[in-house]
Protein backbone atom coordinates (compact mmCIF):
# COMPACT_ATOMS: atom_id res chain seq x y z
CA UNK A 1 0.00 0.00 0.00
CA UNK A 2 2.68 2.40 0.43
CA UNK A 3 4.36 2.30 -3.13
CA UNK A 4 0.31 2.80 -4.17
CA UNK A 5 0.39 5.49 -1.97
CA UNK A 6 3.70 6.94 -3.49
CA UNK A 7 2.69 5.91 -7.19
CA UNK A 8 -0.57 8.64 -6.38
CA UNK A 9 1.56 11.37 -4.40
CA UNK A 10 3.88 11.79 -7.36
CA UNK A 11 1.13 11.22 -9.64
CA UNK A 12 -0.39 14.27 -8.47
CA UNK A 13 2.70 16.21 -8.40
CA UNK A 14 3.40 15.79 -12.44
CA UNK A 15 0.13 16.87 -12.73
CA UNK A 16 0.70 20.43 -10.78
CA UNK A 17 4.00 20.80 -12.35
CA UNK A 18 1.91 20.37 -15.58
CA UNK A 19 -0.27 23.16 -14.55
CA UNK A 20 3.24 25.21 -14.51
CA UNK A 21 4.49 24.33 -17.76
CA UNK A 22 1.06 25.19 -18.98
CA UNK A 23 1.51 28.78 -17.62
CA UNK A 24 4.90 29.49 -18.92
CA UNK A 25 3.98 28.50 -22.26
CA UNK A 26 5.65 24.64 -21.95
CA UNK A 27 3.79 23.21 -24.14
CA UNK A 28 5.99 19.87 -25.01
CA UNK A 29 6.54 19.91 -21.15
CA UNK A 30 3.29 20.12 -20.27
CA UNK A 31 2.19 17.23 -22.35
CA UNK A 32 5.26 15.19 -20.97
CA UNK A 33 3.71 15.98 -17.55
CA UNK A 34 -0.01 14.79 -18.23
CA UNK A 35 1.77 11.73 -19.73
CA UNK A 36 3.36 10.88 -16.81
CA UNK A 37 0.68 11.74 -14.50
CA UNK A 38 -1.70 9.17 -16.23
CA UNK A 39 0.99 6.70 -16.28
CA UNK A 40 1.58 6.83 -12.47
CA UNK A 41 -1.89 6.88 -11.73
CA UNK A 42 -2.98 3.84 -13.63
CA UNK A 43 0.09 2.20 -11.93
CA UNK A 44 -1.45 2.77 -8.98
CA UNK A 45 -4.45 1.68 -9.74
CA UNK A 46 -2.91 -1.71 -11.01
CA UNK A 47 -1.10 -1.78 -7.55
CA UNK A 48 -4.80 -1.79 -6.28
CA UNK A 49 -6.00 -4.27 -8.13
CA UNK A 50 -2.90 -6.63 -6.72
CA UNK A 51 -0.89 -6.77 -10.69
CA UNK A 52 2.03 -6.48 -10.93
CA UNK A 53 3.14 -4.53 -14.15
CA UNK A 54 6.49 -3.37 -16.41
CA UNK A 55 7.57 -0.18 -16.06
CA UNK A 56 7.91 0.72 -19.63
CA UNK A 57 3.92 -0.08 -20.48
CA UNK A 58 2.33 1.97 -22.44
CA UNK A 59 -1.12 4.64 -20.82
CA UNK A 60 -2.33 2.81 -23.45
CA UNK A 61 -1.34 -0.86 -22.65
CA UNK A 62 -2.48 0.05 -18.96
CA UNK A 63 -5.86 0.65 -19.59
CA UNK A 64 -6.11 -2.65 -21.82
CA UNK A 65 -4.77 -4.23 -18.75
CA UNK A 66 -6.94 -2.65 -16.51
CA UNK A 67 -10.16 -3.44 -18.77
CA UNK A 68 -9.26 -7.48 -19.62
CA UNK A 69 -9.35 -7.71 -15.66
CA UNK A 70 -12.15 -5.04 -14.34
CA UNK A 71 -14.43 -5.12 -17.91
CA UNK A 72 -15.17 -1.61 -16.85
CA UNK A 73 -17.38 -0.34 -19.58
CA UNK A 74 -15.62 3.23 -18.18
CA UNK A 75 -12.25 1.70 -19.21
CA UNK A 76 -13.23 0.14 -22.47
CA UNK A 77 -15.22 3.64 -23.54
CA UNK A 78 -11.77 5.37 -23.03
CA UNK A 79 -9.74 3.37 -25.27
CA UNK A 80 -12.40 3.71 -27.98
CA UNK A 81 -13.67 7.27 -27.34
CA UNK A 82 -9.87 8.76 -26.42
CA UNK A 83 -7.92 6.15 -29.24
CA UNK A 84 -6.42 9.31 -30.76
CA UNK A 85 -5.71 11.60 -27.99
CA UNK A 86 -3.99 8.46 -25.78
CA UNK A 87 -1.62 8.18 -29.18
CA UNK A 88 -1.36 12.12 -29.22
CA UNK A 89 -0.86 11.61 -25.55
CA UNK A 90 2.18 9.14 -25.61
CA UNK A 91 3.91 11.21 -28.73
CA UNK A 92 2.81 14.66 -27.78
CA UNK A 93 6.46 15.66 -26.18
CA UNK A 94 8.53 14.17 -29.02
CA UNK A 95 6.85 15.71 -32.13
CA UNK A 96 4.62 18.58 -30.20
CA UNK A 97 1.74 20.62 -32.88
CA UNK A 98 2.17 23.69 -31.47
CA UNK A 99 -1.65 25.06 -32.00
CA UNK A 100 -3.66 21.91 -31.61
CA UNK A 101 -1.50 20.63 -28.85
CA UNK A 102 -1.74 24.02 -27.02
CA UNK A 103 -5.37 24.15 -27.14
CA UNK A 104 -5.97 20.43 -26.30
CA UNK A 105 -3.88 20.68 -22.73
CA UNK A 106 -6.05 23.87 -21.79
CA UNK A 107 -9.59 21.79 -22.71
CA UNK A 108 -8.27 19.00 -20.92
CA UNK A 109 -7.04 20.34 -17.64
CA UNK A 110 -9.58 22.69 -17.14
CA UNK A 111 -12.21 19.58 -18.06
CA UNK A 112 -10.12 17.64 -15.20
CA UNK A 113 -10.76 20.32 -12.59
CA UNK A 114 -14.28 20.81 -12.78
CA UNK A 115 -14.56 16.72 -11.95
Amino acid sequence: MEEYKYLLERSRRFLETAELQLDRGFYDLTVFSLEQSLQLYLKAYLLKLGLEFTKKWSIKRLLELIYKITNSEEIRGALTNYAVELGSLEDAYISPQDTLLRNTVRRKLKNYYKQ
